[in-house]
């Protein structure tokens, strides 16, 4: 893709932004995503921390055009300072051919982790066993739009570099649509992860699935900036 990647995501986090009903929430969820304190948006704009409080608990009217564009570029400045790692990210996604709302996340390990130590990190209950103790990756995607946009092809560039990973699926009522998607990809991942689930919510068919083809089945109902937040500290 011709699109440049800290361009592309200011794009999209100023579009959430405007759009939204609750802007000063929404700038809120960037900034934490970022991983980036009030006082450090606050020094970068020269601005007090209160300022920056302001606006995201709406005690301030919502920011315009031109602040929403000053926040955004802030954030990107401290990002690239810090090593450029959400933007990064936000170029593995354009780069493996995704729109940023099909892919929320995805990303290689340095050294394989094991499978209990990363469903610890995000409280996930562990339904069957696979054949595969440890993985090198994740990626974490939207089921209803990858589902109704990604042909067989699709899946499979969705495990990056290798296919020892845990795909990780967001939106789902019961499990049914990923289970059954991947019964059509070859070959399978490591691990799959059903965001929003508990046990005894899960379709009643996915275990026998699961087991079939060889790959560890696990739920967690973790919100899901934390689940994505605790994914991306094994990256």
């Amino acid at each position: 893709m011709d699109e440049d990647p800290r361009e592309g995501l200011a794009v999209r986090i100023a579009g959430e932004v405007t759009l939204s009903d609750d802007p000063g929430a929404t700038l809120r969820k960037w900034r934490t995503d970022f991983d980036v304190s009030q006082t450090a948006l606050a020094e970068e704009l020269d601005v007090s921390s209160s300022v920056v409080s302001d606006y995201e608990s709406g005690r301030r009217e919502s920011p315009g055009i031109a602040l929403v564009s000053r926040l955004v570029n802030a954030l990107l400045d401290i990002d690239e300072r810090r090593g450029g790692t959400h933007i990064g990210q936000f170029a593995r996604v354009l780069s493996a051919g995704f729109d940023s709302d099909v892919v929320l996340d995805l990303r290689e390990y340095p050294t394989a982790v094991a499978l209990d130590d990363l469903y610890d990190a995000v409280d996930a209950t562990e339904v069957v066993r696979g054949d595969r103790d440890t993985v090198s990756g994740h990626t974490v995607i939207d089921s209803i739009e990858a589902i109704r946009r990604l042909s067989g092809d699709g899946f499979y560039r969705l495990y990056g570099q290798s296919t020892s990973r845990v795909l990780g699926f967001t939106n789902v009522s019961r499990g049914e649509s990923p289970l059954v998607a991947m019964r059509v990809v070859d070959p399978t991942p490591s691990a799959v992860l059903l965001h929003g689930l508990s046990p005894d919510e899960l379709w009643e068919h996915a275990p026998a699935l699961a087991k079939r083809d060889g790959f560890s089945l696990a739920v967690t109902e973790m919100p899901v900036e934390e689940m994505l937040a605790s994914l991306r500290q094994h990256a």
